[in-house]
């Protein structure tokens, strides 16, 4: 694999981060089970970590404490992305200024002063990403049916490991 193709991969899994914005966190429980809950991304410019707002005292971030290998999925209506990574709470009060947005206070009524807000950082290992073919949930389905008939694999997109 050469850098070029390397690094068209890392930009791709940019755009498909940055398109999405929402994903779903997942993180392991004390007795072992995967829970995923969903999240709003707080960066849109992906440079291998990916920042979230949470309470300190949340089951997330305990989890996170006790095992924090996590994986974080986004989808769009053509694309997917998983990205497995180690995460840890942070407390930086400038890059949470940074990364605010009014929408927060939904969840933070008191913004950056409200008890126990802090940050999850996700630190990428590597992606996993899957782009459709077809930009028609109709002419994907299509597609399908096709393959059944023919009993050929469908045109399934692009679908690509990164290593980050």
């Amino acid at each position: 694999m050469s850098e070029t193709t390397t690094a068209d991969r890392r930009d791709k899994v940019t755009e498909l981060v940055r398109d999405a914005r929402l994903c779903m966190l997942t993180t392991m429980t004390a007795d072992g089970r995967h829970v995923s809950r969903p999240m709003a991304l707080q960066e849109a410019e992906f440079d291998g970590d990916l920042w979230f707002f949470c309470y300190a005292d949340s089951d997330k971030a305990a989890e996170i404490r006790l095992h924090p290998e996590v994986n974080v999925s986004f989808s769009t209506k053509t694309s997917w992305v998983s990205i497995s990574g180690t995460a840890e709470q942070v407390s930086d009060r400038a890059k949470a200024e940074q990364l605010w947005s009014p929408l927060l206070k939904a969840w933070f009524p008191d913004g950056l002063d409200t008890p126990g807000v802090t940050l999850l950082k996700v630190h990428a290992n590597s992606a996993e990403y899957w782009e459709s073919a077809h930009s028609s949930r109709v002419v994907e389905l299509l597609g399908y049916a096709k393959a059944a008939v023919t009993k050929r694999p469908p045109d399934a997109g692009e679908n690509e490991e990164v290593s980050l």
